[in-house]
């Protein structure tokens, strides 16, 4: 199965959320191993035998993504028109692109859709709204956050459809990897003391947000115009091939226990779960 053709993406925010504050403080001390790094050295106190030779400047290797750009100076995102599409092609539309969240960068590579009030699986099944839920009945490209276990945040973005959504699965993580694994330590039941792998460190929704600081605070937030969070086209690349499978951990929901809403790319080591059955009846 092939993802539909789509714009490429990427994500990027920044926030002063109660679980960002760990990644802010990480991110200032990057910031000033950058500068000691860049500080040239300081030539008047050095013997002549020890100055720099004469030639051109060495050019320092990029330390900065293009993605990483304040908020103030946002680069071009997606607007309202690339949300508005059913949770099924937005969820395949999702894989193989790119997650930003400030220094911390990652593919998209597992998702599942969830279709609204028939959806059986759905949080908004039956039509039922709530305080909790409202996120899935506001317009496309709203940020849906909830917790689990009293502990664990979900991230979800609204798609065409009240009540539909897109739940984000899976990452490979490409930047910010150590920052990541501190997170994911101090964020994380259980992970203190041991170093994780770079494949443990998004495989899961809610490894995800560990390893991106993403909690209740971004929960209603629009995608589409929000000064601190967005998403953006992102370079492109060949499409990977998706293997359509159940969904996960959804409880007694039926016959949608078994319909095939989770989309993940083929072969990736990121996946959170690989379905065999599934991939050996992929077209």
């Amino acid at each position: 199965m092939r993802k539909p053709a789509g714009p490429p993406l990427s994500w990027a925010l920044t926030d002063p959320s109660p679980a960002a504050f760990l990644l802010q403080l990480l991110r200032r001390a990057r910031q000033k191993q950058r500068l000691a790094e860049a500080e040239p050295p300081d030539t008047a106190r050095m013997p002549p035998s020890k100055k720099p030779c004469s030639g051109p400047p060495a050019t320092l290797s990029p330390q900065r993504s293009i993605y990483f750009l304040s908020p103030r100076e946002p680069p071009a995102r997606l607007g309202p028109e690339f949300f508005n599409q059913p949770a099924v092609a937005l969820a395949q539309a999702f894989l193989g692109q790119l997650a930003d969240h400030t220094e911390l960068r990652g593919r998209i590579v597992e998702t599942e859709a969830y279709l609204g009030p028939d959806d059986e699986a759905a949080h908004s099944r039956g039509g039922r709204q709530t305080a909790r839920n409202r996120g899935m009945f506001m317009k496309p490209g709203t940020l849906y956050v909830y917790i689990i276990y009293g502990m664990y945040f979900c991230m979800n973005v609204s798609s065409q459809g009240d009540g539909a959504c897109v739940l984000l699965r899976a990452l490979e993580p490409l930047e910010g990897l150590e920052s990541m694994r501190q997170l994911r330590s101090s964020l994380g039941k259980g992970t203190s003391g041991r170093t994780l792998k770079d494949r443990q460190l998004c495989s899961g929704p809610s490894k995800l947000c560990q390893a991106l600081a993403i909690d209740k605070s971004f929960d209603q937030r629009d995608l589409a115009t929000d000064g601190a969070v967005w998403m953006e086209p992102g370079p492109p690349g060949p499409e990977p091939t998706v293997v359509a499978a159940a969904r996960v951990g959804i409880g007694q929901a039926g016959e949608w226990t078994h319909k095939a809403l989770r989309f993940y790319v083929q072969g990736s080591p990121f996946v959170s779960v690989v379905d065999r059955a599934a991939e050996r009846v992929q077209p």
